[in-house]
């Protein structure tokens, strides 16, 4: 039997969920090429989110306070995310190029700053020769920090690159594939170094961590490889003045609800991730959960989120209020948290699985839902695509680095306060402090609710579909 092309293609475009995000300008085999800095990204996310900051908890005995400051300095300096992006949009050079010298400095950054961290780990749980005041501390924060930067500067150039590259059709469809890539780096890689981590030890981590900055390298080059073609600029052109970032900037917000929906998303972001020092010490601490199988709880949040995606861009199809949707992710995570708190007094992992994969499910649904209400919002003038995204990425991160440190503080805090029976000798427990942040967060969710609030008064549809859904229906998937 002799088929037509149009019908090979649209049997392809039927079993490959990937292929509908593909243009002339961006065929797909480049595209998934350029997808692999996600994974990078997302193997680095495990390593600071997850992986290392319970071996330092746990393994380490270093306070959660001081956990929480280190992994929250990379996501600290996140606003510098929207000037990368800003840079990135009308940088100068004799190539032409603009997103490939960030991709390569950010993927540089990146892997020196995992190269160097195990032994700083180390030097910070007290294992030195010769005891140097604050010395762990201060070589610790710089490898975070210099992981962090890099994975900023490699995330921001890499996604204005692509979204760069798509055309107005796919543009939408090819960030979303990026996102998910990103999810599946994190699941996919937190389940290698947990099995690798089955038993640990110091000799392991060191192993791990530097063979996670050498495939770090690897990915980034590979991704970037003729991803952006030469364009050589006259004198000229690489002299000629730039505009300012402010006037940048005033060009992005324009519009009334630019403001209130950074906002819900930085109070929204807080309000899920507090938890991320907490979640694989409270598995090991209170509930006896070895390193490998905390591990396993960031595979179980990304496939709650991929899951969250799904139901997101069904309901977005349907043209859902996208504030409204927001709003359902926010109530999912209350469950989400109630669950978890639920975990300790029933020494139940189960239940704590199933609580990890809520947060993870409607962290998705939030987020897929607020960033379709984002791509509504007006981009013109001197606002380019790499300012808008790093904007964006600027205030999520933020908001991680934000409530990552209150996380951690409050619950050292409150665990130092119900030792001395202050608080009773029922709340005598090493759950109470985790407990409390729980709470916090699911008091978090209200008042982002609130602040959706006028949002869903002025828009009641904000995303219309234009094309039919094809295979998983990412298609429809927002960036």
């Amino acid at each position: 039997m002799i088929f037509r092309a149009s019908s090979l293609r649209s049997l392809t475009i039927r079993l490959l969920p990937f292929a509908d995000a593909a243009s002339e300008g961006l065929p797909l085999n480049q595209l998934l090429r350029l997808s692999l800095f996600q994974v990078s990204v997302g193997m680095a996310g495990v390593m600071l989110l997850g992986t290392l900051n319970r071996v330092m908890i746990v393994e380490l005995s270093v306070s959660a306070l001081l956990v929480a400051v280190m992994v929250a300095l990379p996501v600290l300096i996140a606003p510098f995310r929207a000037l990368l992006g800003f840079k990135s949009d009308n940088y100068r050079s004799a190539l032409g190029w603009k997103r490939i010298p960030y991709l390569w400095f950010g993927t540089l950054w990146q892997f020196g700053g995992l190269a160097i961290m195990p032994s700083c780990l180390l030097v910070l749980g007290g294992d030195v020769t010769h005891d140097v005041p604050f010395a762990g501390e201060v070589l610790a924060g710089l490898a975070f920090i210099m992981t962090g930067f890099g994975m900023h500067m490699t995330q921001t150039a890499g996604l204005a690159l692509a979204a760069d590259r798509a055309t107005d059709e796919t543009r939408p469809r090819v960030v979303a594939l990026l996102y998910v890539m990103y999810l599946i780096g994190m699941g996919v890689s937190s389940i290698i170094i947990g099995w690798v981590l089955r038993d640990f030890s110091p000799l392991l981590l060191i192993k791990v961590v530097q063979g996670t900055a050498v495939v770090t390298v690897v990915l980034n080059v590979v991704a970037l490889w003729k991803q952006e073609r030469v364009r050589p600029m006259t004198k000229e052109e690489r002299e000629a003045p730039s505009p300012s970032f402010g006037d940048a900037w005033r060009d992005l917000t324009a519009g009334g609800t630019a403001g209130r929906l950074l906002a819900v998303v930085f109070v929204g972001t807080m309000a899920f991730n507090m938890q991320d020092v907490l979640l694989e010490p409270y598995g090991g601490e209170i509930l006896g959960l070895s390193v490998s199988a905390t591990t396993l709880l960031t595979a179980t949040w990304s496939l709650g989120a991929l899951i969250g995606f799904a139901l997101a861009g069904r309901m977005l199809l349907r043209g859902a209020n996208t504030y409204r949707m927001a709003a359902t992710g926010l109530l999912a995570g209350v469950v989400a948290f109630s669950t978890v708190i639920f975990a300790a007094p029933m020494n139940s992992p189960t239940i704590f699985f199933i609580g990890a994969s809520l947060i993870g499910f409607g962290g998705g649904y939030f987020a897929v839902s607020t960033l379709t209400a984002a791509m509504t919002m007006p981009v013109e003038g001197l606002a380019g695509r790499g300012l808008a995204l790093g904007a964006w990425g600027a205030a999520q991160a933020t908001a991680a680095g934000v409530s990552t440190l209150i996380g951690g503080g409050v619950r050292d805090g409150v665990n130092q306060i119900v030792v001395t029976g202050a608080w009773g000798a029922g709340m005598n427990n090493p759950a109470t402090g985790y407990s409390v942040v729980y709470h916090g967060e699911i008091a978090l969710m209200f008042v982002t609710l609130a602040l959706l609030g006028p949002l869903v008064s002025r828009s009641r549809r904000t995303y219309q579909p234009q094309q039919k859904p094809t295979g998983l229906g990412l298609a429809d998937f927002p960036t």
